[in-house]
């Protein structure tokens, strides 16, 4: 998802009375925006007039879902998760770095970690730009298909 388009869903969200907006790309690719609200007053009517106005890629859907915020406002962030079943590695080779480590930015199509599967190394490539603020997968790692792996704060 670009930038543009969560910069979108952030301004959809501030500009209503939703306290959490979670949308969901092809199935693994999520979103979600939080800010401190009362969502007593939010009714399914106004749930779907602000997801008609989310623009999809072509052939996309998108699922969404609210619930209420009992806490403050949490930081925004996107999510980058596991897209097949296989082995996080957070560096090419286990002599070299890693591609990223918290607190670094990162820039659309940058890789951040390989997937193994079937012995095939499988690039997984930011599709924002922002900073890396968790990494929730050690390395060598078995992960399954939607498991999170990154948190980034768009930026």
């Amino acid at each position: 998802m670009k930038t543009k388009k969560i910069k979108e869903l952030i301004r959809l969200v501030e500009n209503s009375d939703i306290g959490e907006l979670e949308v969901t790309f092809w199935g693994f690719r999520r979103v979600c925006i939080r800010k401190n609200s009362n969502l007593s007053s939010l009714s399914s009517d106004s749930l779907e007039q602000i997801v008609e106005q989310i623009t999809l890629p072509e052939g996309g859907r998108a699922t969404t879902s609210i619930a209420p915020s009992a806490e403050p406002a949490a930081p925004l962030y996107a999510e980058i998760k596991a897209p097949l079943v296989g082995t996080f590695y957070r560096a090419p080779a286990p002599t070299e770095p890693p591609f990223v480590e918290a607190g670094n930015r990162v820039s659309v199509g940058q890789v951040v970690c390989i997937v193994e599967a079937m012995k095939v190394m499988n690039e997984i490539k930011s599709e924002i730009n922002g900073i890396v603020r968790e990494i929730l997968v050690e390395n060598a790692q078995p992960v399954e298909h939607g498991q999170l792996l990154f948190r980034i704060e768009p930026g």
